[in-house]
């Protein structure tokens, strides 16, 4: 099992809106590198759900991979903010993944509590200018956190 944190802000898609719908695609990236992550990730893997552009960013609750592999149906929508014409039916450019709820955690673990706690080594989201959306944790720093909760 692997572990990633996957970002959301909150006004757009938040973890009380996971918890209500119970399972979610996680659609709209079009970043590369975070989309490559997304194909790495497999059913079981853990995720930190991650509360971003918020007055106070942090991880929120985690999440479980329960479906990989499929393609973005917001890449085909022509009315979507996250239309790419030059993707295809065929050779779409854009996966995802569908994620479960598993758990709300009691308090929000503060991006400043994360950079006290961890060196941009240890987990990504703690660097300098660091934008990605979608990022792998290390199974230590992955312990840690749930030991913050």
């Amino acid at each position: 099992m692997n572990y990633w944190l996957m970002k959301s802000e909150p006004d757009v898609y938040s973890i009380a809106d996971l918890k209500g719908d119970r399972t979610s695609i996680w659609d709209g990236v079009r970043n590369y590198q975070a989309r490559n992550f997304m194909r790495e990730m497999s059913r079981g893997d853990l995720v930190f759900f991650y509360h971003s552009n918020t007055q106070t960013p942090g991880i929120v609750g985690l999440m479980r991979v329960v479906e990989t592999g499929l393609a973005d149906p917001t890449q085909f929508d022509i009315n979507s903010e996250y239309y790419d014409p030059k993707s295809q039916l065929n050779a779409p450019r854009w996966q995802t993944v569908k994620v479960e709820f598993v758990e709300e955690f009691a308090k929000l673990i503060s991006l400043d509590e994360l950079k006290q706690k961890f060196s941009a080594d240890e987990i990504w989201v703690v660097r300098k200018g660091n934008r990605l959306s979608v990022m792998p944790v290390s199974e230590s720093a992955a312990q840690k956190i749930l030991k913050m909760r």
